[in-house]
């Protein structure tokens, strides 16, 4: 969780970078294919059996859910919009995570506490990106990359989901190497259908891109990417959604130390609340008020 809170609230910086002088799809599309094949191979060479047709095509649906659909539009949408803007609109990820996995048949409905800090959470960043006023005349919000962004969200989300009960290899690794590299295909597939090949030049890009991309492939995808799908696995859906939150915190913070982007006293308010939730849906999913009322219910029966 330490490694997707912070990893991935630094990955909106190096996107923001890296788009400056690479076009956005083909950008991603190198990125996760190049860190996929190499995840893959590794996997492979050290034993990993070899994947069935259908779990290649589990792979794919959530490759390009997340990666295609999901990370696609963030990527596109910071050409225009800043790196903590891009953050905060994701941060609408867990609200739909939540409410899926409500929907779906036969799941277990979260605690009512943790419906609440998803809430708060989600309130705390519509104050921080104050959409009556807009963030200020120097990082205005784009309605339309803020509109690809919340699109991006529920299509994370629906992968997010969909990822649990798919059936992937048993090797959590070798599962995220193959879903990169599918959802790397797809990108680079959609950067060739909206003319990106055109406008790329490789003289063109500048240092800055090329630390910014090497650090998406590195941190973002071969670290921080293994730990979310290991996580998917693993832990509640509430407690894995919360990385949401806490992203938009260090991706404001890195935006202004490194970026220049704004940091007020409306947006440290907001950031209280974030982090709020996050723990409030923390100690909801490690059982302490289920604790604390079975403690109650027992000293009852027992007088």
């Amino acid at each position: 969780m330490i490694t997707i809170y912070v990893i991935w609230g630094s990955t909106y910086l190096a996107i923001r970078f890296a788009v400056q002088t690479m076009p956005p799809f083909l950008m991603a599309g190198a990125r996760f294919l190049i860190a996929g094949s190499v995840l893959y191979l590794i996997r492979r060479s050290l034993g990993d059996p070899k994947p069935l047709l259908k779990e290649w095509r589990s792979a794919a649906v959530i490759g390009i859910l997340l990666l295609v659909g999901g990370n696609g539009g963030v990527v596109w949408a910071q050409q225009w919009v800043a790196s903590g803007v891009a953050a905060l609109m994701v941060a609408t990820a867990p609200l739909w995570m939540i409410l899926i996995d409500i929907l779906h048949p036969g799941s277990r409905r979260p605690h009512r506490w943790a419906i609440f800090g998803v809430g708060f959470g989600f309130i705390g960043t519509i104050i921080l990106i104050d959409p009556l006023q807009s963030m200020s005349a120097r990082e205005p919000v784009e309605l339309i990359g803020a509109g690809v962004l919340v699109l991006s969200s529920l299509l994370w989300s629906i992968g997010s989901l969909y990822s649990r009960r798919a059936k992937l290899p048993s090797s959590p690794l070798l599962g995220t190497g193959m879903e990169m590299m599918a959802g790397g295909l797809g990108l680079l597939f959609l950067g060739i259908l909206t003319g990106e090949m055109g406008r790329l030049s490789l003289l063109s890009i500048s240092m800055a891109s090329w630390f910014g991309w090497l650090y998406l492939v590195v941190f973002g995808s071969w670290i921080g990417f293994s730990a979310y799908t290991w996580l998917l696995r693993s832990a509640p859906t509430p407690l894995v959604s919360t990385y949401a939150y806490v992203n938009p915190i260090v991706a404001v913070l890195l935006g202004y130390f490194l970026a220049g982007e704004l940091l007020t006293i409306r947006i440290l308010i907001s950031a209280l609340m974030v982090i709020g939730s996050v723990a409030l849906i923390s100690i909801t999913q490690q059982g302490f008020f289920s604790f604390k009322k079975g403690r109650k219910e027992n000293g009852k029966h027992d007088s």
